[in-house]
């Protein structure tokens, strides 16, 4: 690992119950925040009363699946930028992540992650069962080539969900490396998310992102991660899991395109996130 990378770890068993975390402060989001904006937009339609427009759930799979720049930044004047996000988030109880007016330059903390998925992937007071069930569809379908980071901890033939997120600093060169997901581990449900930053490379960072995924689920719950399972279907459908007494509990992560140019000017409003 580069001298001077960090990197902070969450995970929950949603069976159990139990939580562990290591590593503390806050990091950039990079792409991972596009779950944000599309819980901010189906919240800002559901307080408008209509639907998602056609065009609305065009950018968010292409968003989600693809973890496309440009739709994003389409859903971010929406949801009314980092205002409108902040006031989404503040409702989801994400008490340390803030948005930036570069939404790709957010910065959150992996505990906030972690509660952010269990808002989508556990029953939930502020976000709907049909809202949840769509954010899980979507996420479930990111594209093979970004199944790394959470999914990678995959039981072979298991289902998970995945949203990542990476970008490489203009001032530093150094990589930010993220993932957030849920996954089935040693036949339990984990919610797991592992933010880094300072990595010489993105390969670099990924490596460490799985080591330290790995690491949690194993001080969380005890289940023996596979050192590299290949990824498997997606996660089973809400309530399938008879053992998780929150039903409806899932598996959701992260993923991108390769980066935009970090040195683009005038700066691109995702901040050079992908």
């Amino acid at each position: 690992m580069t001298d001077g990378a960090r990197v902070s770890a969450a995970a929950l068993d949603l069976a159990g119950g139990q939580t562990y975390a290591s590593g503390e402060g806050v990091f950039v989001t990079a792409s991972v925040v596009k779950v944000d904006i599309l819980t901010a937009l189906l919240l800002t339609a559901r307080d408008a009363g209509r639907e998602l427009t056609a065009a609305e759930r065009a950018h968010a799979e292409a968003m989600i699946v693809r973890s496309d720049n440009d739709a994003a930044t389409a859903l971010w004047q929406v949801v009314g930028r980092a205002a409108g996000l902040d006031a989404a988030n503040a409702r989801l109880g994400l008490t340390r992540t803030v948005a930036d007016a570069r939404w790709g330059l957010t910065r959150t903390t992996a505990a906030d992650r972690v509660t952010l998925l269990r808002r989508i992937f556990a029953p939930d007071a502020v976000v709907e069962e049909a809202a949840r069930a769509y954010v899980r569809e979507l996420t479930e379908r990111v594209v093979p080539e970004q199944a790394w980071g959470v999914p990678a901890l995959a039981d072979p033939g298991t289902r998970w969900a995945v949203k990542n997120g990476w970008l490489p600093r203009d001032a530093t060169g150094l990589w930010v490396v993220n993932s957030t997901g849920c996954v089935t581990v040693g036949g339990r449900v984990y919610m797991v998310a592992v933010l880094s930053d300072g990595h010489a490379s993105m390969a670099e960072g990924v490596a460490r992102v799985e080591e330290a995924a790995r690491d949690a689920v194993r001080r969380c719950g005890g289940a023996a991660a596979p050192i590299r399972a290949a990824p498997a279907a997606r996660m089973p459908a809400a309530g399938a899991v008879a053992a998780v007494p929150l039903k409806g509990a899932g598996n959701c992560a992260a993923s991108h395109a390769l980066p935009a140019p970090a040195d683009a000017a005038p700066p691109p409003p995702h901040g050079g996130a992908d």
